[in-house]
């Protein structure tokens, strides 16, 4: 009965309404947020492997694996990471391309002995979830110049705080220890995988990719506002290889290697302003010159694959002229390779050259030059033959067979025969068919005999 008059009393209260209007608010609170965390079925991944330093080919290389990925249907996306560092520059564009992707991505530092170093330490901030094997390490993240580290004070400052707010950033979006990526940053700290562990640097240890991505389970990926419990359903793991212009523009990247080209391009067009004509050395000198400005990122990549292409058609066109054993052929052919592979390289490019179009072109065009060396070859030498064979008619006697109309004033040219063979002659006296004649002079370059009665 107390209870009951309780009750009565509660409902004609006016802080009833009140009270049920909270209640329904959290009720729907708790009930909206339990719908944000969506199941995410991984059933395929995708492999990409970074064992180099980090340079515009690299980017390259992801960028064109997460366009790829999201074409054809990926969940998640792994990057195995061994890399002794890399430009600054690219690192920024690598952590914009990661923090911004629609699928999970996760970055293993593996396997036994590998390292993130320097850049390798910034990108692995942006990723979703880190992974490192036993035995590896992360860190020394500290700006240097190629030479050293860089040693202007204000210069140092203002590259290591740009650093730190980026990772700074990421790392909390992660719930990782962000105190520990900026002393990596500042102090070129350097974790091993258990203190990276211990200081909550990564999410987990893991010996291979397999296991990587079995200890993804359950895990929450955030991507905007929603939140995704990932499922992972004996997912299928594709590796996605560098390509071959991709793997080219990787090893042009190294600036040591950039600077030998650009003294050898320097060197051969010396030489050839020394002893011009040959156009060998200056055309080596060019292509080296170019390789050098894709290399040091002077030039941009599309207009020196174009610049390359212009030239191995010129490298062309000059073996026509110049008797160069075939060297200005070949260079041309390396250089119509090498631009027809860094052609459509830049990231805004949806246009891509396939290996097999590139080598059928290429081979076509080699055939080409080839079979007009060979014709010319084989003129020439057909000439060589005609005009020794002329020198030997020398003092032989002749039989003017007809008159033939000359355009050398003086001079009368005629159809000879001698030896069997038949000859155009010239001759400064006036002869009549069949008169004898001998033969004074061997062939002129228009493999005409010279005759006198």
């Amino acid at each position: 009965m107390r209870i009951a008059i309780s009750w009565c009393f509660i409902m004609k209260s006016k802080y009833f309404k009140n009270f049920l209007l909270v209640f329904f608010f959290l009720l729907a609170k708790i009930t909206f947020a339990e719908e944000l965390k969506v199941s995410k079925k991984i059933k395929e991944v995708m492999l990409l492997d970074i064992h180099s330093s980090i340079n515009p080919a690299t980017f390259n290389y992801l960028n064109e694996g997460l366009i790829k990925a999201h074409s054809q249907g990926v969940d998640l996306l792994l990057i195995r990471l061994n890399t002794p560092g890399g430009l600054v520059s690219t690192t920024k564009d690598i952590m914009t391309l990661l923090a911004s992707a629609s699928l999970p991505v996760v970055i293993w530092i593996g396997p036994e002995g590998a390292s993130a170093t320097s850049a390798g330490a910034i990108i692995s901030s942006a990723a979703h979830f880190l992974y490192m094997a036993n035995g590896s390490n992360i860190g020394a993240a500290t700006p240097i110049e190629v030479s050293g580290d860089i040693k202007s004070k204000d210069l140092r400052a203002k590259a290591i705080n740009d650093l730190k707010s980026s990772v700074r950033s990421l790392s909390e979006m992660r719930n990782r220890n962000a105190q520990a990526f900026e002393a990596m940053i500042e102090k070129a700290s350097s974790f091993d995988t258990q203190e990276s562990l211990k200081e909550k640097v990564i999410d987990g240890i893991a010996s291979s990719e397999k296991e990587v991505v079995d200890s993804l389970q359950g895990k929450i990926w955030k991507h905007g506002d929603q939140s995704y419990t990932l499922e992972i359903v004996d997912p299928k793991i594709v590796e996605f290889e560098m390509d071959l212009g991709q793997k080219m523009l990787n090893i042009l990247s190294h600036p040591e290697l950039a600077y030998i080209f650009f003294i050898l391009g320097a060197f051969f067009i010396y030489f050839e302003l020394q002893a011009p004509g040959g156009y060998v050395a200056g055309g080596i000198g060019f292509f080296s010159l170019i390789l050098s400005g894709i290399g040091l990122q002077v030039l941009p990549l599309n207009f020196g694959a174009l610049g390359l292409i212009v030239l191995s058609f010129m490298l062309f066109i000059l073996e026509l002229y110049v008797t160069s054993f075939g060297l200005l052929t070949i260079s041309g052919l390396a250089s119509l390779i090498a631009g027809s592979l860094f052609l459509y390289r830049s990231e805004n490019s949806y246009i891509e050259l396939g290996l097999p179009i590139i080598i059928s072109t290429v081979s076509g065009i080699a055939l080409f030059v080839i079979f007009i060396a060979l014709y010319w070859w084989k003129e020439g030498k057909k000439k060589k033959m005609e005009s020794d064979v002329g020198n030997k008619l020398v003092g032989k006697t002749a039989q003017v067979i007809a008159s033939l109309p000359s355009e050398v004033t003086g001079s009368y040219l005629f159809h000879v025969k001698v030896n069997g063979e038949m000859w155009k002659a010239i001759c400064l006296e006036i002869c009549e068919e069949g008169d004898w004649v001998s033969v004074t002079k061997g062939p002129s370059s228009e493999l005409i005999l010279e005759i006198k009665k």
